[in-house]
C-alpha cells in the first residue's frame, strides 16, 4: 500500500516571520498546584495547519488561550516562557490588538456569542477593527454563507441548536479573516455533514498559503486531509512529538494510543488487525488507505474473529413517549413524536443539527418540561414529578457541562444530588470517592468545577448523573471533549450500566460510536422520527442515510465488501475485528 501524501494546505512559507511562536511555554492557573501544559514550544509560519494532540488534562484548551491572550489577561493564570504572537508577546499585548492577528473558535461556542442576532454576531469583530462598513458586511455574509447560517442570520443565537452555534462561532472567525485562527474543537457539535462543510471552509482559509491554522480536535478522521503537522503532548503536558503526519501519526502511532489520544478509525483498526496477523504497512489513516492495505495484504496464518455477545434487551418499556409536541418561540420543534424503550437499551439518537434531538432527550429526562401524559417513566407522568423525585429515576447530562454545575468543589457536585436525597454522609462519601476515582479526578475533588478541563468537565458532568444510580440515563454528546483513553473507559462504564440493567440513551453525531455501542438508532429529522431500528438496519439504509446526512460509519466505509478478507466485510465495530483489546 502506497501512504496518501496530504498536501492540501499550501506548503508553509520558510521566507516570512513565524504567525505564532511558543517556547517553553508553562501555564499554572489559580490554586493549581503543577502547571498545565508543562513545557511547550513550536512555531506556526503562513501556510501551515498544525494538529495538538494530547489527553484531557494536558493543557491543549489552556495553550489556545494563550494564543490570544485570554490568558493571563481575562482568565487569571501565571504564564512562563514565551508566546510571541505576530511578533508580539501575547503575556502584555492587549486581546483586542492580538485580535488583528489570531481568531479562536472555543470549545463552547456559548463562551463567545454577545448579541442579538446572527447577522449582528458575524459583524461585530470586524466592526471592532474599525473596517469599512460595505466590507463588513461583505465579510459577514461571505462567513455566513459559507457555513449555512446566511438564511438564519436574523434568528437570535440562542434559538439556533447547539450545532448551529458552533457554526455561528466559526462564521465570526473566518469573517475576521486574521492570518492566524485557532479552534478548538470545531466540529464536535456538528452532524457529519456539518463537518464536511467546515473542513471545506478551512481548507480554503489556507489554500493562499497567507494564512496558518492551529487545530485541537479529537474528528481525526474529518481533520486528516487538512492536517500536515502534529505536536502531541503528554498527559503532563510536555511535547513528545512534532513532525509531519506521517511521521508522527504513522511512525508513532502506537506510542500515541498508549498516550491515550485519539487516532483516525482507520488507523486503530489497523494496530488491532496488525496483531492478528494481517500485513498493513505503512499504517493506514483513512477508510480508503485501510480498504487498499486489506486487499493488497495476505491472508494471515489465522484470522479468528471474537464473539459478539450482544443480548439485547426485550420486555415492557421503562420509557413510553405518546404525540409529544414541542413548540418553542412560536416554532414547531417536536412533531408527534412516538417512543417506547425497553429497560436495559443502549439508544442512539442522531440527526441533523437543529433536528430536535436535544429538545426530544430534554423532554424525555424533564429537563424541559413535557405535555402532561406525553412522557411517562416507569409508568409515571414526567410531567408530574417533582425534580427532586425525578432524579431517583433517570440522569441528565447536558451537552455542555457548566450548564449543569451548582457548587464550588468537584467533590460537593458529585455529593449535590446525593444529599438532596438525604443519604447518610457515610453513603455520600463512599458514592463520591468511588466516583472520583473511577473518572480520573480523585486529585481534583477540591478543586472548582470550571477550573477543570473541557474532557474533566466532561466526566464531572457524567459522574453527577450516575452517581443517584437511575434507572434510565440520557446523555447529550458525552464524549465531547474527552480524550480516547477516557472515552472509551466512559462509554465502557456505560455498557457495564447498561449490562445491569441501566437505560442508555445518547445523543450523538459521533457514528463510530453508534456503531460499537449502541443496540438501536433513533433518527430524528424536521421534528420527527425518520427512523426507528437496528444499528444494522439504519446503517444499511443509504437513500436515508445521503437523505438525512449522515453517512456511514469509518469502518463500515473501509470494509463493505472487502474481496480479498470476506470475513472482515460488513464488520461496523472495531471490537469486533480480530486482534484483541489494548
Amino acid at each position: 500500500m502506497t501512504a496518501h501524501p496530504h498536501p492540501t494546505a499550501a506548503s508553509p512559507r520558510t521566507d516570512v516571520d513565524a504567525l505564532l511562536r511558543l517556547r517553553n511555554v508553562a501555564v499554572t492557573h489559580f490554586e493549581a498546584d503543577r502547571p498545565t501544559p508543562a513545557d511547550v514550544g513550536f512555531d506556526v509560519r503562513p501556510g501551515e495547519v498544525v494538529l495538538v494532540l494530547g489527553p484531557s488534562g494536558s493543557g491543549k484548551s489552556t495553550l489556545a488561550l494563550t494564543m490570544n491572550g485570554l490568558i493571563p489577561h481575562a482568565v487569571p493564570a501565571e504564564v512562563h516562557g514565551t508566546v510571541s504572537v505576530g511578533g508580539r508577546d501575547a503575556t502584555i499585548t492587549p486581546v483586542a490588538e492580538l485580535a488583528a492577528t489570531v481568531a479562536m473558535v472555543f470549545q463552547d461556542p456559548d463562551a463567545q456569542l454577545i448579541t442579538g442576532t446572527v447577522f449582528d454576531e458575524v459583524c461585530f469583530g470586524p466592526e471592532n477593527l474599525r473596517l469599512p462598513v460595505p466590507e463588513v458586511l461583505a465579510r459577514a455574509e461571505a462567513a455566513l454563507r459559507r457555513v449555512g447560517l446566511w438564511d438564519r442570520r436574523d434568528d437570535s443565537p440562542d434559538v439556533l441548536s447547539g450545532g448551529g452555534r458552533q457554526r455561528l462561532a466559526i462564521a465570526c472567525a473566518l469573517a475576521m479573516a486574521s492570518p492566524l485562527l485557532v479552534l478548538d474543537e470545531p466540529t464536535a457539535s456538528l452532524d457529519p455533514s456539518g463537518v464536511i462543510e467546515v473542513y471545506a471552509a478551512l481548507r480554503d482559509v489556507v489554500a493562499a498559503g497567507d494564512r496558518a491554522i492551529v487545530l485541537i480536535e479529537h474528528d481525526l478522521d474529518a481533520a486528516i486531509d487538512l492536517i500536515e503537522r502534529v505536536v502531541a503532548l503528554d498527559g503532563q503536558g510536555h511535547v513528545v512529538a512534532d513532525g509531519g503526519v506521517d511521521e508522527v501519526l504513522r511512525g508513532r502511532a502506537l506510542e500515541l494510543h498508549e498516550l491515550g489520544v485519539w487516532l483516525p478509525s482507520a488507523t486503530l483498526a489497523a494496530l488491532r488487525l496488525r496483531r492478528a496477523g494481517y500485513t498493513l504497512d505503512p499504517l493506514p489513516l483513512t477508510p480508503e488507505e485501510l480498504r487498499a492495505g486489506l486487499e493488497a495484504a495476505a491472508p494471515p496464518a489465522v484470522a479468528s474473529l471474537p464473539r459478539s455477545a450482544d443480548a439485547r434487551a426485550a420486555g415492557e418499556p421503562l420509557l413510553r413517549v405518546r404525540d409529544l409536541r414541542v413548540t418553542r418561540g412560536g416554532a414547531t420543534v417536536l412533531r408527534g413524536v412516538d417512543l417506547d424503550v425497553s429497560a436495559g437499551g443502549f439508544v442512539a439518537v442522531v440527526g441533523p443539527n437543529g433536528a430536535g434531538k436535544t429538545t426530544l432527550v430534554q423532554a424525555i429526562a424533564g429537563v424541559r418540561r413535557p405535555p402532561r401524559g406525553a412522557v411517562r417513566i416507569d409508568g409515571m407522568d414526567v410531567r408530574r414529578i417533582s425534580t427532586r423525585a425525578l432524579s431517583r429515576h433517570v440522569g441528565f447530562v447536558f451537552q455542555n457541562p457548566e450548564h449543569q454545575f451548582v457548587t464550588t468543589t468537584v467533590f460537593d457536585e458529585l455529593a449535590h444530588g446525593l444529599r438532596r436525597l438525604r443519604l447518610p454522609e457515610t453513603e455520600v462519601r463512599t458514592r463520591v470517592d468511588e466516583m472520583l476515582v473511577r473518572f480520573g479526578l480523585a486529585d481534583r475533588a477540591d478543586a472548582h468545577p470550571f477550573l477543570l478541563s473541557g474532557g474533566q468537565k466532561r466526566r464531572l458532568s457524567v459522574g453527577t448523573a450516575l452517581v443517584a444510580g437511575a434507572r434510565l440515563l440520557v446523555l447529550d454528546e458525552p464524549t465531547y471533549g474527552q480524550d480516547r483513553a477516557r472515552a472509551e473507559e466512559m462509554l465502557a462504564m456505560l455498557d457495564d450500566l447498561r449490562a445491569a440493567g441501566t437505560t442508555i440513551i445518547v445523543v450523538t453525531h459521533d457514528l463510530q460510536l453508534v456503531a460499537e455501542h449502541a443496540d438501536r438508532v433513533v433518527v430524528v429529522d424536521a421534528g420527527r422520527l425518520a427512523a426507528d431500528a437496528s444499528v444494522d438496519a439504519v446503517f444499511a439504509d443509504e437513500a436515508l442515510l445521503d437523505r438525512i446526512g449522515l453517512g456511514t460509519p469509518p469502518l463500515g466505509r473501509a470494509l463493505a465488501g472487502l474481496r480479498r478478507h470476506p470475513e472482515l466485510a460488513g464488520i461496523t465495530r472495531l471490537r469486533d475485528l480480530p486482534g484483541g483489546d489494548r
